[in-house]
């Protein structure tokens, strides 16, 4: 094999993005996957019933869609078979009073919609549309920024010209806070505050998680402004798109090719070691897309004992459940027949719970009423069914990984494999009290336990 300019590690769509990239300035690039397929978690398949197409893990694409890398390639990815279907309605949240609150890609229609709970949030939300474009410039400057010193204070200067020192300092306050602490600055509706918070759950940011206020500002907004994407026929239409680009540009991907050692020796990299005991080289780079665990136990320690302790120390978030669901009709949402249209439509109806949740799931507790993200890709793409029929991508979240009991008391053992049926039946118990009968639909079901989900994807 010629030595490549650099190998990546890893096939997710970040690898692949990268790849692409360099392929396009006329790099030699090497993908090594362990897995038969690329994309990582995004990945589509017949994961119920044939004809019906799950989205394994991730559905909503609209950062990717909205990215410089997008904009950059997407006439060549689109040559490559990539497509995508838009939505208006883009997310919503049920309540027990059998309220709904729903975020569409329409600023009047949602000012109308919130109007109901609260005049005083409907014009608060107003501020926020107004101000969104150019908070927004700001926003994604930081997320594309570098992660060094030089990077950061040049940003922190270009700010305080914009905003002045009082504008900057506001906007570190709202970067430190948590969303319980924007929205409660912010709003005074309980279900609108229910209805953002739940976006922070999804990044596992809990309603009092420093840091996460952000998100459900981010995810509202950027929805209002440009509405959600979703991939055309299942969400690896990115990861087939960009694996056709690369290879059209002389760049390889080697799937069962597992990497056991990434060797390297005084800060400089050479190549990897493959589990078959075979050596590759890179002329320029090796790119681990990997998780802070697994790269640690691909290199060993670095001379950096900072960055060593940083990568011994990391902790992973609480794990998450799928349960994907072929359905003869769609959910009939008890609060209103709109829901249908919605792509997401989550089971979250206080900060409270949202809060309590994530405590119980980081104790190792099975949650007793978890958050629950019904994704209906089928209300938008009817390729991803047979005709007339749909699919239900539910998400729970959160769950522990390791099992140490249960909040109802109802559940006995430890080991997901022999629970998580269980457990699947406690969530659609839920969603039954919010679309009456769902479970007579249902044709056929699969649960992926957070235990399956790693083993599908160490990563």
């Amino acid at each position: 094999m010629n030595e490549p300019d650099a190998i990546i590690v890893g096939s997710g769509h970040n690898s692949l993005a990268c790849a692409s990239h360099m392929v396009a300035k006329g790099w030699t690039v090497l993908i090594l996957e362990k897995a038969e397929i690329a994309g990582g978690a995004v990945k589509s398949g017949e994961y119920t019933s044939p004809g019906f197409i799950h989205d394994w893990a991730t559905m909503n694409l609209s950062l990717f869609g909205g990215s410089p890398f997008f904009k950059k390639y997407q006439e060549e990815l689109m040559s490559h078979g990539l497509q995508f279907v838009a939505t208006q309605d883009c997310f919503a949240s049920v309540f027990p009073d059998d309220k709904w609150l729903g975020i569409h890609n329409d600023k009047l229609k949602n000012i109308a919609q919130i109007s109901k709970f609260s005049t005083q949030d409907s014009k608060a939300w107003e501020v926020l549309s107004q101000n969104f474009p150019d908070e927004a410039e700001t926003i994604f400057t930081l997320l594309g920024n570098k992660l060094n010193y030089r990077s950061l204070f040049s940003l922190f200067f270009s700010i305080m010209r914009k905003k002045g020192i009082s504008g900057a300092m506001d906007f570190i306050r709202f970067l430190l806070m948590s969303p319980r602490a924007w929205l409660d600055e912010k709003f005074e509706s309980k279900h609108l505050k229910a209805t953002l918070a739940a976006w922070g759950m999804h990044l596992d940011f809990s309603p009092d998680t420093a840091g996460g206020a952000l998100f459900p500002y981010l995810e509202a907004m950027t929805n209002q402004s440009f509405g959600m994407v979703l991939g055309k026929g299942g969400a690896d239409t990115i990861i087939k798109a960009m694996t056709n680009f690369i290879k059209s540009n002389g760049g390889q991907i080697l799937f069962k090719s597992e990497v056991c050692e990434i060797i390297h020796k005084n800060s400089n990299v050479s190549g990897v070691r493959l589990k078959d005991g075979s050596i590759i080289n890179a002329k320029r780079c090796v790119i681990a897309n990997v998780s802070p665990s697994a790269l640690l136990k691909l290199t060993g320690k670095f001379e950096d004992k900072r960055y060593t302790n940083a990568l011994v120390k990391f902790k992973h978030a609480p794990g998450t459940m799928m349960i994907h669901l072929s359905m003869d009709n769609l959910p009939n949402w008890k609060a209103s027949k709109e829901l249908k249209k919605f792509a997401y439509v989550h089971v979250a109806p206080s900060l409270s719970q949202m809060s309590n949740t994530y405590q119980q799931a980081i104790d190792g507790i099975l949650p007793d009423r978890p958050v629950i993200v019904v994704g209906q890709p089928t209300s938008v793409d009817n390729s991803r069914a047979p005709s007339g029929k749909h699919i239900l991508w539910v998400q729970v979240r959160m769950v522990p990984g390791q099992i140490n009991g249960d909040a109802a008391g109802e559940i006995v053992g430890t080991d997901w494999s022999q629970i998580k049926e269980l457990y699947a039946d406690r969530v659609l118990d839920i969603l039954e009290e919010y679309a009456p009968k769902i479970k007579l639909s249902i044709i056929t079901r699969s649960v992926v336990s957070p235990i399956d989900l790693e083993k599908d994807n160490p990563n």
